[in-house]
Formats: C-alpha cells, structure tokens, sequence
C-alpha cells in the first residue's frame, strides 16, 4: 500500500502521525532495505506496534523479561511525496524503538540508535523521490539478546512516529524551552528561549512571534521581534513575558497555559510550535521536604513499568488514561517513571492530570546489571544490555531525554541512575565488609560518572533538580556519587533517614522506591524532611518474574489489567483526602499479628466454612468502622487504636453480606459490603465508553465479570471465555492478569482470573457499530454494543 504524504497532511500541518499500513516482516533479511526488495508477503501492520508480545511464552527465554522472545524485525513503508512539498525540510521522527535500531530511506543509511526509549529524528529531504516515484523507508530491529533488561522491554516500532514538515529556517526539533524563573501571587515571569536553524544559502531576516493563551484557548499575552540568522548558520533567541495573576499548577489545580511560537518571513508563517506551559515553582528543603507554589506536600509516589499486560510495549493513549484516573483515586500525586524515558504522551498526560514526575534515564551505566534467566537470583545470569553501549551513547540519550521532556510541568526532577549501586551488581566496595567482592568494579567509579552525567542535565536544563536511586546508600556515602546530587534517593533504607539526616545536614532525602507497608509510609509522614516516597509499584509488570511458570511481576495497586487489587484500597486509605473504608479476608499470624500486607496476605471476597473463625481485615481514612455481618454489628473500632494501619476483626464465618461502614463525627460517610457467591451462571460485559472514534487508534475497554444468578461477582472462577467482534473494530488484546497464564496473547479466548477478564477493543477507520459477543460453557453470554462515529 503506498501512502501519498499531500493527501496524509495539509501542508500547513508541521506534523502528523506517520503509523499506519506499514509492513512487517519477523525474521532477517540483508535486502530488505533495497527499494526494489519484494516485501508482497509481510504483514501490514499499523504502529505501534511490538512484536515479542505475541510470543510464544517458554520456559528457556528468560524470567525477567516474562519469558517472551526477542529477535529481529523489519519494518517497510512506501510512500509518494508529491512536488507541492518541494522546498520543504521532511523529517522523520521516531518516539521510541526497541532496540538497535537502523533506518534506512531510499537505500540510504541514516543512522543507528541502540538505546530503546530515546526519541529522535532523521532529516529525509536530500534522499527524497517526489511526484510520480516511490519512496522507501526501511526500519531493521535487532533484540536478539532477549535476556538484556530486568523487566519486559517488548520489540520493535513500539512507539508513535511522525513526519514533520518545514521551511529550510526552522525551530529546532524541541528547540523552544519555556521557564518561569519569577512567580508571584500576581506576575509570572515566562522566560522563552528558541533555538533556529538557517539551511538557506543566504541570511535570513524573520520575525518570532510568541503568544500565551490559557487553557480555553483565548489570547492573553503576546510578543515579537525581528531577527537575523547567517546563511547556514543556527542560534537561540530569547523573549520574557510576564503574565498577570497566573493560575498556577498543581496536583490539586493542573492548570495548563500553551505557548504558540510562529516564526514569520515576509508576512507568511514558516514555521510554528505549540508548547505547554504549566506556571508553578517548587524547591526542596533539607529540614523540611518539598515545596511546591510555597505549599509544603509529600510526594505520594508509585513506579511504573510501560507495559501493559497483553498490549506490550505499545500501549494506546486511551489505556493509559484510564490507568492514571485509577491511580489519581488512589491518592497517588507523583509517578516515577522506572526506568527509562516513558512515551511523551505520557508525560502530557501528567501534565494534565497533574502528576509530579520523576523522570529518569538509566538503569545500569557502564557495567552491567544481572538479568535473571531462570528466576529472580537462580543459576546464571545474563550480562546483557545497555552497559555495552553506555560509554558512547550514555551523554547523548540523557541529552535527548532532557531537551525532549524539559517543557512538562509535571517533571520535578531528572534521575540519572536506578540502583546503579547495587551490592556487588555491579559494583563492590570493602564497606560492605563480608559481602564485599575484590573482583567486581570499584565503586568510587561511580563518582566521575554521576558528575559527568549530573553536567549533562545542568548544562540543557538548569531549573531542575538531579536525582538517582540508591540501592547502597552506606556503599555510596563512601563515594562521590551523592554529592553529584541534589536531592538524594533512597531505596528501601528509611531506617537511614535519621542517621543520615544528623550526619549529612546539607543532604535533601527522599523515598525513591519504597515498600507498600504501613511502617514505610510512617517515615514519610512523620519526618518533615522526607519529601516522599515511590512505592514498587503503580500496576503489575511483564518480566521481573520469581521463575517459570509465573511470568509477570505482582506488587501493584493495579494487576496487569488495569483492575483495582487490595492494595490499592489500602493506600487510598493512606493517601486519599476522600473517605473511604475497604474489607476483605486475611490469613491469621502468631507473630506480629497487626501487621497485615495488603498487597499479598488479603483476599476481597467473602467465602468460608460455616462457623469457622476468621479474620476481617478492614482500611480506612475514618476515625471509625463498624463491621455489620447479616444485618447485626460486630462492634465499632477505632483507627487510632491500629497503629499498623489496619483494623481487623475474628468473627465466625457465616453466610451472607459482610459489611464495613466507615464512621466519621457520629456519622456513616462510606461503606463497602462482601456478598457470598454461589456457583457461576453468566457473564456480565461493561464498555467503559459506549462511542468510539473512526480513526484507528481509539481504544475501549470491556470489562467481563463472571456472576452467579443473583448477579454476585463469582471470585474464584476461571472459566474460559471466548470472544467475537462484528463491524468497525478488532480486539488487540485479551487480559486476566493471572501470573501463571501462558494463553496465547492473540488468540480470541482466555481464562478468568478472580472472575474477570479484560479486553481491549480498538476501532478501525470505518463507522458503524461494534458488537463484542462472549461466551463460556455452561454460562449465560453476553454481548455489548459501541458506536464507532
């Protein structure tokens, strides 16, 4: 299928989606970047597009990559560039591609890029055929080293790509960056800096235009000059506006400005860029944590993997806002994005969702990392990954990542490194006394690299702080690496928080992964200069698996389908300034019995032996819950009287509803009631839109439910349940979020897991109406309808 770019865009769009019909070949083949190579037979795809999510899982490819293969792809595109785009600049733009990436365009090698998460951009204009003749682009993936990450990476063209048209004097690829180096309750200071590019042979005379509208999109602000730029040459310009009583951004208010910067030559628009503006100031203090807007907050944080169960690597817009809705209910205000740069719409989404970021690069530097083949710290590890190119690559991808992301307002620091410091992974030090290993790297290393890369940061965005994770912090207080920081992360080491708070005054700390118990929390909130924490994690994660057969890691508030897990309730009760209580079952401990872990010890579902004791669980924000069994109270308890952050009842089991009501002032402000369930009898479907878009890339989710007769969710059944689609649409993909499932990813059908499953419906470019139809034997089916305008 060749595309025709004049019918694809308007030529007074800069840019536009360059995703759909390419073909796809899963294999090699040294002359498939030829123009004339024969590719009749591949498949046509659309992007994004990730090909080791479907599979198969087995067992000899490697746990911490969720037991998926790697390989090599290729992918081609042909397209017509009429002779109306003569005179423009053509760039192609590639916002992230796993991994060791070779792009050729009409025979022509344009380059190699091995890192999987940068974002980057090809200039097309001097190898491009117009009018009548075709042209090729070719894209070639090597992941054979499959075993080369801790978490699942997916393969190919898993991101988003563009062409991007422009005059030969031309705004940088993000060559504008917008600061507000002075905020007052009534002026903001909007310092803008554009960075310009002359291809001309001659100096070019033109005018920058800069304008500041609010979020309904009405004018409020505007600037302009004359400038001149020699033949050939490029330069950075600077502009200060300053804007009367800002509304500023937060997690509570994310407010968003957008900045229009038009570049005009005699009279015309050349070239023009849109740039979000969120006006906020924020800084950290070592005594007494984060500010943001002079506001002191705690970070309450999760990481985040950028997989999405069944979906891969390339995940729809529409997946993930529904996940940051989700998270945003919890109480989570701060997303760490582990461990590499995530996918720009991402970061828009936080922008406006109003998630304080982390941004961060690297998982391992110039040593590497173990990549766990058999299971988490079983038999051999492979040595895989990004160290092999750290040493060239290392300073352009943090460069890349910082010019491309540094416009969020979301973003509050920039992290150089996750637990680069991890005993004896790859480094050693003789402070770690018996562990300590002579033959690994010495790590005082890590002091000249973290300056290096800390200079990097500085050098393209100086308005923020420096971060990285540390794994060994009593390993790296005997280096220079945390004085090339300023805030310092600490994983899992808050019974440091104290002694280092004494003994390094001028060190700002924080929580930069952390575990999901009570106790973790309680050193964030009762320590002012703890600014706050990221639990392990948001949601579930492909790889990062304890050994065949279980395939994705679990320590999410959400599973891999997006579903709420008991952990979620339980952070909400920490987190969320709405009430809120949660009960379910939990196992009984003869040992620190008020300790109960919500993330793996409680199951929500009410179901047992009649007259057997058990326990009651129950998290909330209010003071008080009563616990209601049948219609007769249990008793009313007290949270203050929990100190472990769960409240906990040992009633004998009896059939029915169980029922929690959270108590604040006397009265009844939340409930949550268990209903026992009998056998399963049908599937009930939900859509959580009943519309979708004719443009290819508009997402629905249908969640299904397995209930009994009197409509109660039946949790423990995993039925296998068979999907068809009819009319405008096609199912990507089918989630049950069980860790030991291996059903194939594409097929049509899938186990339950805790009675659900979900599936993922995308809507194709034709209108009409979708019908998604399930069954399961010996069930009552189900079917539900979605409009695709």
């Amino acid at each position: 299928m060749v595309n025709v770019i004049a019918q694809e865009w308007e030529l007074s769009v800069k840019s536009r989606k360059f995703n759909f019909d390419w073909k796809f070949l899963k294999g090699d083949n040294p002359d498939a970047f030829n123009i004339k190579f024969d590719d009749s037979d591949w498949r046509i795809v659309d992007l994004p597009h990730d090909f080791s999510i479907e599979g198969p899982f087995k067992k000899e490819y490697a746990s911490s990559t969720g037991y998926l293969p790697g390989g090599i792809g290729w992918y081609r595109k042909e397209f017509i560039v009429p002779d109306s785009i003569k005179g423009k600049k053509v760039f192609i733009q590639f916002d992230g591609i796993y991994k060791n990436s070779e792009v050729w365009i009409n025979e022509h090698f344009l380059g190699k890029r091995p890192y999987g998460y940068s974002s980057f951009q090809y200039d097309l204009t001097p190898y491009l055929n117009f009018e009548t003749q075709e042209n090729v682009i070719a894209v070639k993936i090597d992941h054979t080293d499959f075993a080369d990450s801790r978490w699942y990476t997916g393969s190919g063209i898993y991101r988003n790509v563009f062409i991007n048209l422009t005059d030969h004097l031309y705004i940088k690829p993000y060559g504008i960056f917008v600061t507000t180096p002075k905020i007052t309750p009534s002026e903001a200071e909007i310092h803008i800096q554009s960075s310009l590019k002359n291809e001309y042979d001659n100096e070019a005379t033109f005018q920058i235009e800069h304008q500041i509208r609010d979020a309904s999109g009405k004018k409020i602000i505007d600037c302009s000059s004359v400038e001149i730029i020699p033949a050939n040459g490029e330069q950075d310009f600077s502009h200060s506006l300053f804007l009367d009583q800002p509304n500023l951004w937060s997690p509570e208010n994310p407010y968003l400005y957008r900045v229009e910067t038009q570049v005009i030559r005699d009279g015309e628009v050349i070239d023009c860029e849109t740039t979000t503006l969120g006006v906020r100031a924020f800084h950290f203090d070592v005594d007494s944590g984060f500010y943001l807007n002079g506001k002191n907050i705690k970070m309450k944080g999760v990481c985040i993997h950028h997989d999405a169960g069944c979906l891969g690597a390339a995940v729809p817009e529409k997946v993930w806002h529904r996940r940051l809705q989700l998270l945003k209910e919890a109480g989570v205000n701060a997303i760490r994005m582990s461990h590499n740069p995530p996918a720009p719409e991402l970061l828009d989404m936080c922008d406006s969702y109003g998630f304080l970021v982390q941004d961060e690069a690297f998982d391992e530097w110039e040593h590497p990392k173990n990549k766990w083949v058999e299971g988490w710290n079983k038999g051999e590890p492979s040595l895989d990954g990004y160290a092999s190119d750290f040493t060239e690559w290392a300073e352009i991808d943090l460069r890349d990542m910082v010019v491309r992301d540094r416009n969020h307002p979301s973003i509050v620091f920039w992290s150089i490194g996750n637990e680069i410091d991890y005993p004896n992974d790859p480094y050693s030090h003789p402070v770690l006394g018996d562990r300590y290993k002579a033959d690994k790297p010495d790590a005082k290393g890590m002091g000249a690299i973290s300056k290096r890369l800390a200079k990097v940061v500085k050098q393209y965005d100086p308005t923020r702080p420096v971060t990285a994770a540390l794994a060994s912090v009593i390993m790296s207080n005997e280096t220079e690496f945390p004085d090339a920081l300023d805030v310092v992360g600490y994983n899992y080491q808050e019974f440091l928080y104290a002694e280092d708070h004494k003994k390094y005054p001028n060190r700002v700390i924080y929580g930069s992964e952390n575990g999901r118990h009570h106790d973790a929390w309680l050193a964030v909130a009762s320590n002012d200069f703890i600014s706050g924490q990221f639990i392990w994690t948001g949601i579930d994660h492909l790889g990062e698996a304890r050994g065949w057969p279980i395939r994705h890691a679990t320590p999410g508030l959400l599973d891999l389908a997006g579903f709420k897990k008991p952990l979620f309730y339980f952070k909400q009760s920490e987190w969320s300034d709405q009430d809120m209580v949660h009960i379910g079952l939990t196992s009984f401990k003869e040992e620190n019995p008020d300790q109960v872990y919500w993330d793996h010890q409680v199951v929500c579902h009410w179901d047992g032996n009649e007259g057997e004791t058990v326990r009651v669980a129950c998290c909330t924000n209010c003071p008080e819950a009563d616990l209601i069994l049948n219609g007769e109270s249990v008793g009313v308890k007290k949270r203050e009287d929990f100190p472990a952050g769960t409240i906990y009842w040992d009633i004998p089991y009896s059939k029915g509803t169980l029922k929690a009501v959270g108590i604040r002032n006397g009265n009844i402000s939340c409930t949550h009631e268990l209903k026992t369930a009998d056998k399963p009898a049908k599937l009930q479907l939900h859509a959580d839109t009943i519309t979708l878009k004719a443009d290819k890339e508009d997402v629905a989710h249908i969640e299904v439910n397995i209930l009994d007769q009197d409509n109660n969710l039946v949790y423990g059944a995993e039925n296998e349940i068979h999907c068809t689609i009819e009319g405008p649409g096609e199912i990507i993909g089918i989630e049950c979020s069980n860790p030991v499932s291996h059903q194939d990813y594409k097929a049509n059908y899938r186990k339950a897991f805790n009675g659900k499953l979900l599936i993922y419906v995308k809507a194709t470019d034709q209108v009409g109406t979708i019908i998604v139809k399930t069954s399961s034997e010996d069930l009552e089916g189900c079917a539900v309808g979605i409009e695709v305008k």
